[in-house]
């Protein structure tokens, strides 16, 4: 696989990742729910916007042919490649022939989608089908299928993602549809649909950034929908180059898929970014923002390029790509375990009740009410179950129902796991974080000038260093602490009641990361001195866990 192609599979395989603006982290979960399953990185479990169209792209030949002639043997006998590698679940349900065979087929200018085989139970719908695009696969260009969604009979879109990957054998995609929605009856009518399905390339362009210069750097594209880029270096010390990016279109159709963002190599390699950032906010001109790190070490000054790495659209067949069916939950509602609960998460906690467990063949679930504010969300940040003497790591799915208080832990079945009603099932929550809320007391910035200050102050117990500074116009407040219990502030703001300022931030972090540095901005800032209150700040706990034994002895 060459550069390009390489480059362009990272680029789609990322979601997009919106800042902790506390004022609208209630709206984007609302929206979008907060999704860590198995195989995931943390950066993608916070995606409000969970890019399902563009995941990994994907593996395993066709049986298009034999799916039509016998379809229930192709539906257990395809090769779905690693697309399912940490599907063990779904993997055991086809080899136990409780797939429903699909065979549904649409080809238009020249590419075919096949439905290959559904499965659905009480806990989630699957979805297996291969796109064949002809000879304008592979070759440094992908294919994405767009705003693919399950409709039930009401019409209703539900929550969905979905991720392919390429097939350099038979030169074919395979894909893999998930939704958390499944029949409220045994068998439902629905309708999967697709907007539209597009060809991608990756396209670069040179950057002369200077990494030394705090000012923001702008650079024109005028191509491909893409107006101009601009970067703002901040030092972390020598631990951390972060890079503030902003792109401004001027084609708005261009920011579905374009996806701007730095690339650096050093040698010719390209080098890996440090830890996680965000992409996707969008600025107060509707600049679409990111935020990306890397270690000082390894981008050298003087030996390393910097690009701007984005995509074009370079095809686009439009749909609706519409098909039918009924689904149906009849071969697995045999094998299905249901157990009504009434358990808090850790003692002494009445924020959080595990209210039930539901055992299927491709996954078990655990539901956990929580009425924490100023939104539901679980106080650990990994979650395992022991089960008969294995260990199984899972996953946080937050709700797409009214219901927003409902949380699911979720734990992809292995295929060689026996569950009964006896077996022994131990859920465990280690590495805590909790959200404590801001002191009421604010802090006073004096002297306002382009010259950093830094004061101390205790903050629930640990030392936090605030350094503001004025750079051009705008207002910088940077927040950290050496004790890494001390989680980080989420945002500040400066004033109260309806007349206060809200900080834009700039940096980005998440539960768990061990990163507690924060930096927030003013832009257009007046005056020398400042009151300023944070929202909220939170506390790690690493090695505190809770275990709550769900059944058996």
């Amino acid at each position: 696989m060459d550069r390009t192609e390489t480059q362009l599979k990272r680029r789609l395989n990322e979601e997009e990742v919106t800042y902790p603006d506390f004022d609208q982290m209630w709206e984007r979960m609302d929206q979008a729910g907060y999704a860590s399953s198995q195989g995931r990185s943390r950066a993608e479990a916070a995606a409000p916007s969970r890019h399902r169209n563009w995941r990994k792209i994907t593996v395993a030949a066709s049986l298009s042919a034999l799916l039509m002639a016998v379809p229930v043997y192709a539906a257990v006998q395809y090769d779905w490649g690693s697309l399912l590698k940490d599907k063990g679940g779904v993997q055991t349900a086809l080899a136990q022939n409780m797939g429903q065979p699909l065979g549904q087929t649409i080809t238009r200018d020249g590419v075919t989608l096949t439905l290959h085989t559904a499965l659905t139970d009480e806990n989630r719908t699957v979805i297996l089908y291969s796109l064949d695009v002809g000879p304008d696969g592979g070759d440094g260009k992908l294919w994405s299928i767009n705003g693919m969604a399950l409709k039930d009979g009401s019409g209703r879109r539900n929550q969905e993602f979905n991720n392919q990957q390429w097939d350099e054998k038979n030169k074919r995609y395979n894909g893999y549809f998930e939704t958390d929605w499944t029949p409220d009856q045994e068998t439902a009518k629905v309708s999967l649909t697709a907007d539209r399905i597009q060809l991608y390339s990756q396209q670069e362009v040179d950057l002369k950034l200077d990494t030394d210069s705090p000012e923001r750097q702008s650079f024109p594209v005028n191509r491909d929908g893409l107006e101009s880029f601009s970067v703002q270096p901040f030092k972390e010390g020598t631990d951390h180059l972060m890079l503030s990016t902003a792109a401004i279109f001027d084609d708005p159709e261009a920011k579905n898929w374009a996806f701007p963002q730095i690339t650096a190599y050093r040698g010719g390699q390209l080098v890996k970014n440090s830890r996680a950032g965000a992409m996707g906010k969008p600025g107060d001109n509707g600049e679409y923002t990111s935020v990306q790190y890397y270690k000082p070490a390894d981008v050298p000054k003087d030996e390393t390029v910097y690009k701007l790495d984005y995509t074009k659209l370079e095809r686009n067949i439009d749909g609706p790509w519409a098909f039918d069916f009924e689904l149906s939950k009849k071969k697995m509602a045999g094998a299905t375990i249901k157990t009504a609960l009434d358990l808090p998460l850790e003692a002494g906690n009445t924020d959080n009740r595990i209210e039930q467990m539901v055992v299927t063949p491709t996954q078990v679930r655990v539901s956990v009410r929580s009425t924490a504010k100023p939104f539901s969300e679980l106080p650990y940040v990994n979650y395992s179950l022991e089960v008969g003497g294995r260990t199984l790591e899972g996953g946080l799915w937050y709700s797409m129902s009214e219901d927003k208080e409902l949380i699911a832990v979720r734990f992809e079945r292995p295929s060689d796991l026996e569950i009964t009603k006896d077996t022994p099932m131990t859920l465990v929550g280690n590495y805590k974080v909790t959200r404590h809320r801001g002191d009421k007391k604010p802090l006073q910035l004096t002297n306002i000038s382009s010259e950093k200050q830094t004061v101390i102050r205790e903050t629930g117990g640990y030392p936090v260093q605030w350094t503001y500074y004025m750079q051009g116009a705008d207002l910088y407040v940077e927040t950290r602490s050496d004790d890494p219990k001390f989680g980080g502030v989420n945002q500040t703001h400066i004033g109260t009641g309806k007349d206060r300022i809200v900080s834009k931030i700039v940096s980005t972090k998440f539960r768990g990361d061990g990163n507690n540095r924060s930096i927030d901005v003013y832009e257009n800032f007046k005056g020398t001195e400042a009151s300023i209150y944070m929202f909220f700040y939170t506390t790690n706990e690493p090695d505190k866990e809770t275990r709550v034994q769900l059944q058996g002895q």
